[in-house]
């Protein structure tokens, strides 16, 4: 089974939208966009609400790929500790890297808000502690927020309450919740953005798979049916990009990662399971994360692959990660099972810039896990960065350098793979 092609629990309860049509005649614009998940539909929104005309190639649907098969989650953060990237981009650049981490939540509430898009979002998350030295962490953190006037509430719970008050499992250390953080259904809200683009004037086309780019002042990108011409153009594809540019696609990894949804839980079972509806997760290097979706179900993920093959059955995969956790739900029948490709970089943060040899070629990438409200910030950076020609928060991410996976593009995947085991058995061993 290839699990990027099997219905996700999104895909069945995803609102209806009007199929976005092939491009099929030559187009021109000032910004061509290539890729229809979240970097690349709010990029285009962006870039719409400056002024400018945008088409958006999208080689299969809208939210096709991760942004539409996430775990839902919105977290604060930009998936690091930014604090070791101050060598690159100073302690000035590290605040902003923290303030980017909280406000890009923000960013994704605000276009909710605005543009009344249902998309299931709820305010709760718990960050779960495996050890006792995770949950020491836990102090240090919620003191450092309190410190930086966090404007959400937060509070850690210790073991002897975690269980009544976050999440009905015997296997955590404890917890820090935060309330600025949420969960949300990731493949409606993508859908609402594109609703949203095309209502400003953004051209957008499915089923256009670009077949190669030709660079220079105007850059031309081919699909099938016809070229788009553009001044800019905007690689969003991350995880998908494969060899459309070699210089980028080295520096980011394709990893899997799975989940599962129960059948709908009784309301008693929910409210026992995860008493404050949050979502949820834990600090293992193979880390699990989950929450209970608008119609209970349980959806629970995790386990990520980089060997580049997926497992052949989800649920015999997911499930024994799921009852190691809740093993009141062995009796529980799984309803849905997917997986789909996050783009994980080396140092884990995310890959923003412009190609150096082609100045008019822009990308955003590499969000490593931390994509639903990273994208929607790296969006922004790039709507200034085109429109204005300089956006300072373009420059502070992009002044963090990126290296390359080592073995080509046939062994990236296998030696990252040994690598991980490496460390996920010293997590055992520890």
């Amino acid at each position: 089974m290839n699990n990027e092609h099997a219905q996700s629990y999104y895909a069945a309860t995803a609102h209806s939208l009007t199929p976005f049509p092939a491009l099929t005649e030559d187009r021109v614009a000032d910004v061509c966009v290539i890729g229809g998940g979240f970097t690349g539909v709010n990029t285009a929104i962006e870039l719409a609400q400056r002024g400018l005309s945008v088409v958006l190639l999208e080689a299969r649907r809208i939210g096709w790929g991760a942004s539409g098969r996430n775990g839902g989650q919105l977290i604060r953060g930009i998936g690091h500790d930014v604090s070791g990237f101050a060598r690159h981009v100073g302690e000035d650049g590290v605040r902003y890297l923290e303030r980017a981490g909280i406000e890009s939540v923000q960013v994704v509430a605000n276009r909710v808000r605005e543009h009344g898009i249902d998309c299931d979002l709820r305010w709760g998350f718990c960050e779960l502690a495996n050890t006792k030295a995770q949950f020491a962490a836990f102090k240090a953190e919620h003191e450092s927020l309190g410190e930086s006037g966090y404007p959400h509430v937060t509070r850690l719970v210790g073991p002897d309450q975690i269980r009544q008050q976050v999440v009905d499992s015997g296997v955590y250390a404890g917890g820090l919740i935060d309330m600025g953080s949420g969960h949300l259904h990731p493949l409606n809200l993508v859908l609402g953005e594109a609703r949203l683009a095309s209502s400003l004037g953004v051209q957008i086309f499915e089923h256009s798979p670009v077949l190669d780019v030709v660079h220079g002042a105007t850059v031309q990108v081919r699909c099938a049916g016809g070229t788009v011409r553009a001044g800019s153009l905007v690689l969003a594809c991350n995880a998908h990009l494969e060899e459309l540019e070699p210089k980028l696609s080295g520096k980011v990894l394709p990893a899997g990662s799975y989940i599962i949804a129960t059948e709908p839980l009784s309301a008693e079972l929910a409210a026992t399971l995860i008493p404050q509806n949050l979502a949820l997760c834990d600090q293992k290097v193979g880390l699990d994360y989950y929450r209970l979706s608008a119609d209970r179900r349980l959806l629970f993920g995790g386990a990520c692959h980089y060997s580049g093959r997926d497992p052949a059955d989800i649920t015999a995969y997911m499930r024994p990660h799921m009852l190691k956790v809740f093993p009141q739900l062995a009796g529980v029948r799984i309803d849905y099972q997917w997986g789909g490709k996050i783009g994980i970089s080396a140092n884990r943060f995310p890959q923003v810039g412009r190609l150096s040899q082609h100045p008019n070629v822009f990308y955003a990438q590499g969000y490593s896990g931390h994509g639903l409200n990273v994208t929607h910030w790296c969006a922004k950076l790039l709507g200034e960065a085109i429109h204005a020609g300089h956006s300072e928060g373009f420059d502070v991410f992009s002044a963090v350098p990126h290296m390359t996976f080592p073995g080509g593009p046939m062994l990236r995947s296998p030696l990252l793979a040994l690598g991980m085991f490496w460390y996920r058995l010293r997590e055992v061993l520890g």
